[in-house]
């Protein structure tokens, strides 16, 4: 059996939460795996997960604004981005010293790879969106990225295949050939499954994502939510925090759940209320909810697009933070048609590990 070093970057939880069928599919085939990663994605992955080895292995900081003025600081920080980049595969390098591992899985961390070990990538932005007066650096995104496909083995993006229906649009799209050629197209991958429960929780409203915007929208949304009718539970997507507490008698607000009990409220729930991040849009993809109101974290370029991209298709209603309606815009939600209908985590993640990853290990 293989030793599985996977390394999830810790910008919200989205990443930790999409390897988790990986790590648990690898676990089922009785392989050995470490997981090096850190913050919230380390505190999650912990309790998902008691038995596997841990290395607390930060990655560079989020660069994201307390403000909706994204990109400004996303080019101020590149110098120390790039610089960023070059002390991750100095760390990794070292933490993949001695031919002890025998496979390598990185989601979204450019510089944890090995030139001795195969090494995969995980994700699903083979582009980056940006706006209309920078496509130049659009275009150029998909060189940059070749250049970094170039030092892994397969390119996993947990989409499906361009032919049929994508979640991400054009983000899972290039016209790149060493990226092309690495690209597998695996469909979606996350941790929910259905469940056979009733629908009888009115509203789930997840808040998740990284700071400052996270407790930005925590403060927006517990002004509105007793606004709502029927059953609610507010989820505050703090793993280091435990604590339940009612607003009213129908709110319930907790800190953090662990997966399977968000997996069940999930099943549970009529109507969502997210971040539109790429992970939970597989969750509402996987479970076949249909009704759902999504509110793109600010300036982060990928979640707008995402929303956008939505909207045009009719699936689901997206709303700035900023001008947050919860009762117009929950009302408006209703009339969108979901997701179309796709095959779901278990058949893709057996599919990966036949076609993929067995080969290697």
């Amino acid at each position: 059996m293989g030793h599985i070093f996977i390394s999830p970057l810790s910008w919200g939880l989205g990443h930790a939460a999409r390897v988790t069928p990986i790590i648990r599919e690898l676990l089922t085939h009785g392989h050995e795996v470490t997981i090096a990663t850190s913050g919230g994605a380390l505190e999650m992955l912990k309790k998902e997960f008691p038995g596997c080895h841990f290395i607390f292995f930060q990655d560079y900081p989020a660069p994201y604004s307390s403000t909706r003025f994204f990109l400004p600081k996303f080019a101020l920080s590149i110098p120390n981005l790039t610089m960023a980049l070059g002390d991750e595969k100095k760390i990794a390098d070292s933490l993949l010293s001695g031919n002890k591992y025998d496979m390598v899985i990185s989601d979204s961390r450019l510089g944890v790879y090995s030139d001795n070990i195969p090494s995969f990538f995980i994700s699903h932005q083979l582009r980056f969106s940006l706006p209309s007066y920078i496509k130049p650096v659009e275009t150029f995104s998909l060189y940059i990225n070749e250049y970094f496909h170039k030092k892994f083995e397969r390119i996993i993006i947990p989409d499906n295949n361009p032919d049929t229906v994508c979640l991400s649009g054009k983000l899972c799209l290039s016209t790149r050939r060493t990226t092309n050629m690495k690209a597998y197209y695996s469909g979606i991958l996350c941790p929910s499954h259905k469940m056979d429960v009733p629908e009888d929780l009115d509203f789930l409203i997840s808040i998740s994502g990284p700071e400052p915007q996270r407790s930005k929208l925590e403060e927006i949304l517990l002004r509105q939510v007793k606004k709502l009718p029927g059953e609610k539970v507010v989820l505050l997507g703090r793993p280091r925090d435990n604590f339940e507490k009612k607003l009213d008698r129908h709110t319930t607000v907790k800190s953090y759940v662990s997966y399977e009990e968000k997996n069940l409220l999930m099943n549970r729930a009529k109507f969502i209320i997210s971040r539109s991040g790429y992970t939970t849009m597989m969750e509402i993809a996987e479970l076949d909810k249909k009704h759902g109101l999504f509110t793109p974290t600010p300036g982060q370029t990928e979640q707008e697009y995402l929303s956008e991209f939505y909207e045009k298709q009719r699936w689901f209603h997206s709303k700035s933070q900023y001008g947050l309606d919860l009762l117009k815009d929950v009302d408006k939600a209703m009339e969108y048609k979901g997701f179309p209908a796709m095959q779901k985590t278990k058949d893709n993640m057996n599919r990966l590990y036949e076609e993929v990853l067995v080969k290697y290990l």
